[in-house]
């Protein structure tokens, strides 16, 4: 990725073909696809890519069991044809996970979950017209092969204690097995970024747009507000999407009729993450029944166990949503019944709070459920706003975009996205490590950068100060802080530690001080040209961003 500053002069006072505001997942894939199919484009990020739900989300790519029971087969099926798509582009970053679905001796097996199980494998047929049986068979030789995923079915005891051994005080009986997938939200935003720079698209964080520029009523480009400097920069273009996600009803070019605008009901999910020392779900994840018909799900991720989601109706402040006290009990309620464990807030290594972008029906009889679904808007100024959809179904939503502007435009530009790799896998010989950084650190960069860790682990061959791990007893490198500054454009503390790696969340203790993050500060600062005064002024700033942020629930009765 471009400098920042290479980025404002490339952006400045030029005009573009698109522009695209918001650097979340939907922002991003707007822009590659957009870019693949020969358009110049600008994208422009308020914040930090990622900030706001991209970086909040259940961290899976997934076909959403759940819809089943709206019987809204059409988003299920689009979702799991795009989850089988991802781990066939990005095979080193979107992975499949096993999930389980005990019974136990007390209680008869929830036939209704097989039946929906069975629809789900039904629709996850990796084309149409084409089986597993034949998928499988041509695996070798066929190059265009993508993943198909096992039917599910059901183990014994044995089995399931195998895979999650912390059920034993329970006695299961047996468990529906299937898979699903997982992935890194964050990184796969910046992976597809990068790919959106390789087909020429530049993109800026840091730049809130403040105004859409109008030239005889039609969208003409946008004026925006450069988060260092503060001087407000203006950018022509033919077509201006708004891609910000719940923020979407805010970005207005003029007067306009409000149904032309989404009507946006924010649904708040909150997340907690607990040491696998205090539950752990081993290698698989599993659902757990959280009461009312109602379920939540415990599984690996990065080390911890990640429990979620809830799916609350959100008035809040959109910007900085928090972890809700009532969200966390409800939570930790649900896997102590379902594990038998008595976890409480103090036993919490981190949390995060993420607003999704539903869509308001405007009829009250509806499931919000069903306003998972993307929604693509076009004012009389020809602004086009997308929003709603969910994380897994990213590029449907970026090529319903871009078809438009094809359409609109007269053009012949094919969509390109379904053929285009996320990145390249890290084969064993391309990360030579130097000594020090072990095999764990090594593993997590190749699923986290794929190929491109090499040039983390390059810098940390040239200087071995940055070979150290961020937080003593993980894998993260300070090298992946100066990469960040360097090639990420990340701007603070909190852009390293909450997104670029995850550690605010997944070690937030161990990082509730200022001292504790200055190596990340003093690795940002020689990329960014900081003095010692403003290093020391960023690394005390990252307490109040973690507070800010919820990451650190336990903190305040430290």
């Amino acid at each position: 990725m471009l400098s920042r500053a290479e980025a404002i002069e490339a952006i400045a006072g030029q005009r573009f073909e698109v522009v695209v505001i918001g650097g979340g997942i939907t922002g991003a894939g707007v822009a590659l696809d957009a870019a693949s199919r020969g358009y110049s484009v600008a994208l422009l990020e308020r914040d930090d890519y990622a900030v706001g739900t991209s970086s909040r989300s259940s961290k899976m790519v997934h076909g959403g069991l759940r819809y089943l029971q709206n019987l809204d087969l059409g988003l299920v099926r689009e979702a799991l044809l795009e989850r089988q798509l991802m781990v066939q582009l990005a095979p080193h970053l979107v992975y499949p996970t096993p999930f389980l679905v005990p019974s136990f001796a007390e209680e008869p097996r929830d036939r209704r979950i097989g039946l929906g199980l069975n629809m789900y494998d039904v629709m996850a047929t990796t084309r149409v017209g084409r089986g597993r049986r034949e998928m499988r068979s041509s695996k070798e030789e066929d190059e265009d092969y993508y993943w198909a995923p096992d039917r599910h079915r059901t183990i014994p005891r044995d089995e399931l204690l195998e895979m999650v051994p912390s059920l034993g005080p329970r006695d299961p009986k047996d468990a529906y097995l299937f898979y699903d997938c997982q992935t890194d939200d964050v990184r796969l935003v910046l992976t597809i970024l990068g790919e959106a720079q390789r087909f020429g698209a530049v993109m800026l964080n840091g730049a809130d747009v403040s105004e859409v520029l109008t030239v005889d009523g039609r969208a003409g480009g946008v004026a925006f507000v450069e988060a260092e400097s503060g001087e407000r920069i203006e950018v022509e273009a033919d077509n201006v999407i708004n891609a910000t996600g719940v923020w979407a009803d805010r970005i207005r070019p003029e007067v306009i009729e409000e149904e032309d605008v989404p009507r946006i009901s924010p649904s708040r999910g909150t997340h907690v993450l607990l040491d696998c020392d205090d539950l752990s779900t081993g290698r698989a994840a599993c659902i757990v029944p959280a009461g009312e018909g109602r379920a939540i799900f415990a599984l690996p991720w990065y080390g911890r166990t990640l429990v979620g989601t809830t799916d609350n109706d959100f008035d809040g402040d959109i910007d900085h949503p928090r972890p809700a006290a009532d969200d966390v009990a409800y939570l930790l309620e649900a896997v102590n019944a379902f594990f038998g464990v008595s976890l409480s807030d103090s036993d919490l290594v981190g949390a995060y709070a993420g607003v999704r972008p539903l869509i308001s029906t405007g009829d009250p009889k509806k499931s919000v459920d069903i306003s998972r679904k993307a929604e693509l808007y076009e004012t009389s100024s020809g602004m086009l706003t997308i929003t709603g959809g969910k994380l897994t179904t990213w590029r449907r939503m970026a090529k319903q975009t871009v078809d438009r502007l094809v359409e609109r435009g007269g053009r012949e530009a094919a969509c390109h996205t379904a053929e285009i790799p996320l990145g390249m896998q890290a084969r064993p010989d391309d990360l030579a490590a130097p000594d020090g950084v072990g095999e764990d650190a090594v593993s997590q960069l190749a699923f986290r950068y794929g190929h491109a860790a090499r040039a983390v682990l390059d810098l940390a061959w040239k200087e071995p100060k940055l070979a150290a791990p961020i937080v003593a007893g993980r894998p993260d490198l300070l090298a992946e802080a100066a990469i960040a500054a360097r090639l990420e454009q990340a701007r603070c503390v909190a852009d390293v530690l909450l997104r670029r790696t995850r550690l605010g969340l997944l070690a937030a203790g161990q990082l509730r001080s200022a001292d504790a993050v200055r190596p990340v500060a003093e690795a940002m600062g020689r990329e960014l040209g900081w003095s010692r005064r403003r290093v020391k002024r960023e690394a005390e700033a990252w307490p109040a961003a973690a507070a800010e942020a919820g990451a650190d629930p336990t903190a305040a009765s430290v």
